[in-house]
C-alpha cells in the first residue's frame, strides 16, 4: 500500500509546493484536489491544485515530470460535489466539471477520480436511486471510454442544518452500495473507503471490506471521535456534528490495526490517503504540517 494525503488541507499552496511537501515528509502519493476556480461552498472544498479546465499538453508533461522528479505519484484527481443537486444549474455544472476530471485523469495517466455520487437532500432514498439511473450512466460510460476508475467516498455529507434532512451523498451504506452497483454494473465504478463515517452512523466498518473487496479502488485514513456524553443528550437524530468530530488517525474511535489488517486480508495494495479535517490542527501552516507528520507517524506502524 502507498501512503499519501488529500491535498485540500494545503489550500494555501500551489501544485509544486504540495508535491514538495509530500516528498519532504516521505509520502508516496497525493490525492490532488481539483475543484473549479471560485469560492468554496464548504470547508475542505474549493481547492484546486490542478486546473483541469485549462490543461494543455505542455502542462500534462510538466505535471508528470515534476512528480517523477520528486518521486511522488498522484493517486487520484479529487472533486467531491453534489452531482444530483436539486438546483439543476448546480447539478449540470458539477457533472460537467466531473467529466473534465475524467478527461484530465486519463491524459495524466492517473486513471482514477475520487468523488461523491450526490443526492437530492429533500428526496427519499428510492427517489434518489431513480436520479442515479438518470444522471450517472453517461458519466460511467465516459469513464469507461477513457479507462478511468471512479471511486465514490461513503461520506453521507450530512453534518449540520445546511445538508438536512437527507445529506448530499447517497452512497453511504453497504445496502445502498449494492443497489447502486446493480443500477451501474461497471468495473469502473467502485469505492473510496473511509471507515470514519461508519463510526458515527453506528455501523460495522470492517465487514464491508471483505464483502466489497473487488470494489475498493482507493482508501482514506480519517478518524472520528464520538462524544458519548453529548450523544446521550441529543441522540442519533441530531445533527452529527452535535455529537462527533473528525480527528487525526489514532485520536478518535477507529481501530486502525483491525482496519489495515482487513485491507491486508483482501490483498489491497493500492493508494491510501490521510484526510485531515481535525480543527485542533488548523490556524497556521505549521499546525497543518504537524497534522501530516503526526498522522504519518501513527499510520506507519501499520503501512510500510
Amino acid at each position: 500500500m502507498k501512503l499519501g494525503f488529500v491535498s485540500a488541507i494545503l489550500d494555501d499552496m500551489e501544485f509544486e509546493q504540495v508535491i514538495d511537501v509530500a516528498a519532504e515528509l516521505g509520502f508516496e502519493c497525493v490525492e490532488m484536489a481539483c475543484w473549479p476556480s471560485g469560492k468554496a461552498e464548504r470547508r475542505y472544498a474549493g481547492v484546486s491544485h490542478i486546473d483541469v479546465v485549462d490543461l494543455t499538453d505542455e502542462k500534462v508533461a510538466y505535471i508528470q515530470a515534476y512528480c517523477r522528479e520528486k518521486g511522488v505519484e498522484i493517486s487520484s484527481l479529487a472533486f467531491y460535489p453534489n452531482t444530483m443537486d436539486a438546483d439543476l444549474e448546480k447539478r449540470a455544472a458539477n457533472v460537467s466539471h466531473l467529466m473534465k476530471l475524467i478527461d484530465a485523469s486519463a491524459r495524466l495517466g492517473i486513471n482514477m477520480v475520487t468523488t461523491f455520487i450526490g443526492r437530492d437532500q429533500n428526496k427519499c432514498v428510492e427517489e434518489n436511486l431513480e436520479l442515479v439511473k438518470e444522471i450517472w450512466p453517461p458519466i460511467i460510460k465516459h469513464a469507461e471510454e477513457k479507462g478511468v476508475k471512479i471511486a465514490i467516498e461513503n461520506c453521507p455529507m450530512l453534518f449540520g442544518r445546511d445538508q438536512w434532512p437527507g445529506g448530499q451523498n447517497l452512497m453511504t451504506t453497504p445496502e445502498i452500495w449494492k443497489k447502486i452497483f446493480e443500477i451501474l454494473p461497471s468495473d469502473n465504478l467502485g469505492l473510496n473507503y473511509d471507515p470514519s463515517h461508519f463510526v458515527w452512523q453506528m455501523m460495522d466498518y470492517i465487514a464491508p471490506i471483505y464483502e466489497f473487496k473487488d470494489k475498493i479502488f482507493h482508501v482514506h485514513y480519517k478518524d472520528i471521535k464520538l462524544y458519548t456524553d453529548k450523544l446521550k443528550r441529543v441522540g442519533v437524530m441530531a445533527y452529527p456534528l452535535d455529537f462527533m468530530s473528525p480527528k487525526l488517525p489514532g485520536l478518535g474511535d477507529v481501530d486502525w490495526a483491525k482496519y489495515v489488517s482487513a485491507l491486508t486480508d483482501i490483498g489491497y495494495d493500492g493508494y491510501t490517503c490521510l484526510e485531515i479535517e481535525d480543527k485542533a490542527f488548523e490556524g497556521s501552516r505549521e499546525k497543518v504540517l504537524d497534522s501530516l507528520r503526526l498522522s504519518k507517524r501513527y499510520i506507519r506502524q501499520f503501512v510500510i
